[in-house]
């Protein structure tokens, strides 16, 4: 198959995951005392973090290629598919643009809080009895939380459905369970080590778009059998 431009910008969801896994990395390295097995991602971009500059320049690519991707996986895929795997689609790309938009009008107005509080749950309520921006930050976590799991349990359904498409369920069967691991685990887990089940959660949603967008550059969405 001849590979056309919407094709080619497919890989632009394969950047954005680098460029997310760059600032994760490499950010912490201008913030003293950052522990990464305690403490929360949103904390390196935080209005008061000391790493929100080197932050800003490494995830520069990562918002702006996840929305692109995720988008013209959308444009691509009409007329194509099944009607619950263009359901679960819309629905994930529903949540990348909450993220993308949320997270940027409302990051946290301090970092630190799950390092400090003696758990999850104070760290929330430390966050909800906060500055506006703080609740609002919660707000959109609770809105990306939800859209995720609901998209990728579409998926699941859509894809495993008479064998439809089910590589694609695979993905979402994965991802779902990196999700669902992380977010048992910064409940349960010590807080000393939350901050690493908290990586499963982040690193799911943005590899999970990596991968529509590989699906999107090899062309699976054009295969004749998962057309309507």
């Amino acid at each position: 198959m001849k590979k056309t431009l919407i094709n080619w910008l497919g890989l632009l969801g394969v950047v954005s995951l680098m460029s997310y896994t760059a600032a994760v990395i490499f950010s912490p390295l201008t913030y003293p005392g950052y522990d990464w097995k305690s403490q929360a991602v949103s904390d390196l971009s935080a209005a008061t973090a000391p790493s929100l500059g080197l932050w800003n320049q490494l995830s520069s690519l990562y918002g702006i290629c996840g929305i692109v991707c995720i988008t013209l996986v959308c444009v691509f895929i009409q007329g194509k598919l099944n009607r619950v795997l263009r359901t679960g689609i819309y629905l994930f790309a529903g949540m990348q643009w909450v993220s993308a938009v949320g997270y940027t009008m409302f990051p946290l107005s301090d970092s630190g809080y799950t390092e400090t509080a003696e758990n999850i749950g104070d760290a929330v309520t430390a966050m909800s009895s906060g500055p506006f921006q703080d609740i609002m930050h919660i707000v959109v976590t609770i809105l990306v939380i939800l859209l995720s799991i609901a998209s990728l349990v579409v998926l699941m359904f859509g894809g495993y459905r008479k064998k439809t498409f089910v590589s694609l369920s695979v993905w979402s069967t994965i991802a779902l369970i990196l999700m669902f691991a992380g977010a048992v685990g910064v409940g349960s887990a010590p807080k000393e080590i939350v901050g690493i089940f908290e990586r499963f959660s982040v690193f799911s949603a943005t590899g999970f778009n990596a991968v529509l967008g590989m699906f999107l550059f090899a062309g699976k969405f054009n295969l004749e059998d998962f057309k309507v």
